[in-house]
């Protein structure tokens, strides 16, 4: 089987597990994906099947676009929910106007930073494989595209956004930015994926339909 299948990412998996699902459940060998969501995330995840791995690099440079949440007052070491609490600050005087004005600051292109819980590789090692032994390196900035970043709804201490971006941006940090220009902190409480270059959630097929499906109803599904 060769060819696209755009599946709907649930939270508590990891890219990988849904690789390794497809390649036990259907028995393809060769099963990639375009551009990995961290497990707490959602939406859209591009997979390739067969031959169309040779083609991941027509994909993985694609811009993205995300809704998600982020609360101030508390960072953490991942800059999202799940990560352990390394500072609690108060953030009752923040205001709406204050937080429409630090999103503006981040559209464009900017310099961010690669957290430390991430793929990225220090001296051919993973970032996170350090990070879970306690180490902490020096990480160059890469620069990204802030397409747009919108405040949908400002409920403080929580705040709901949309934003499109160029490939390589975290959403976490950029998270955890947001809260340290406003000097309160903050963390990303929830991700989806909403779009992956010219793929979007109602392309995708859920989690829990794929495990009812055998090979020909996945045939049906992929994209050439």
């Amino acid at each position: 089987m060769n060819g696209i299948v755009i599946v709907d990412k649930p939270s508590g998996l990891t890219s990988h597990d849904v690789v390794l699902f497809f390649r036990r459940r259907f028995k393809i060998e060769k099963v990639g994906h375009a551009g990995t969501l961290d497990p707490m995330a959602t939406g859209v995840l591009v997979l390739l099947l067969g031959k169309a791995t040779k083609r991941s690099g027509n994909f993985i440079t694609d811009d993205k676009e995300y809704e998600g949440t982020m609360k101030f007052g508390v960072r953490t070491d991942t800059h999202d929910r799940e990560g352990k609490v390394l500072r609690a600050m108060d953030s009752s005087g923040l205001t709406d106007k204050a937080v429409e004005e630090a999103f503006s600051s981040f559209r464009g292109t900017i310099n961010q930073v690669p957290p430390m819980v991430s793929a990225v590789r220090h001296e051919g090692r993973k970032l996170y494989e350090l990070a879970r032994k306690g180490v902490e390196v020096e990480r160059k900035p890469r620069r990204v595209t802030i397409y747009d970043l919108k405040a949908q709804k400002i409920r403080l201490p929580e705040v709901s956004f949309t934003v499109h971006c160029s490939k390589g941006t975290y959403i976490r940090k950029l998270a955890d930015d947001i809260g340290e220009k406003l000097g309160c902190g903050a963390h990303l409480t929830s991700l989806r994926r909403t779009r992956s270059g010219r793929f979007g959630i109602d392309d995708s097929v859920s989690f829990e339909e794929l495990k009812k499906f055998d090979s020909k109803m996945l045939e049906a599904r992929v994209e050439l």
